[in-house]
């Protein structure tokens, strides 16, 4: 099972252009953009390590995030890289978009285990398989 995540998690991946396309399309909007990193893509894991000291607020020109992203990507090659947009019309900052614009490689392989449990109630884990490993 392939990792699915975000706001397209069941599109083939972006190619650069379009990303550049998305983060455009946030900026036309107003959203601030920022670009996460992270070894350990669990969906309950929401809080990745931030690039950068925070958000670009400022920024308008699709071409300056691309570069954040291409730094992010060189920095942590081996790790999972995703853009998020968020939205402050609401008095507060608001997720609106998020994709993976990295993955590994190889990316881990991911099993869905459906464990019984009582009252015949169905509970779930996820199993990470390391390239070349056993399943952690």
């Amino acid at each position: 099972m392939r990792l699915t995540q975000g706001t397209f998690s069941y599109l083939p991946d972006f190619s650069d252009e379009e990303i550049k396309e998305q983060i455009q399309y946030c900026l036309n909007n107003g959203w601030a953009i920022s670009i996460e990193h992270t070894r350990d893509p669990h969906p309950r894991n929401v809080y990745w390590a931030l690039w950068g000291a925070q958000p670009m607020f400022d920024v308008h020109d699709p071409e300056v995030v691309m570069r954040e992203i291409q730094a992010c990507r060189a920095a942590f090659p081996n790790e999972y890289v995703r853009v998020s947009a968020y939205d402050s019309r609401l008095g507060r900052q608001v997720t609106t978009l998020q994709f993976i614009v990295q993955r590994p490689n190889p990316e881990p392989e991911l099993d869905l285990e459906r464990l019984g449990w009582h009252d015949r109630s169905q509970r779930y884990a996820i199993r990470v398989h390391r390239a070349g490993g056993d399943p952690t």
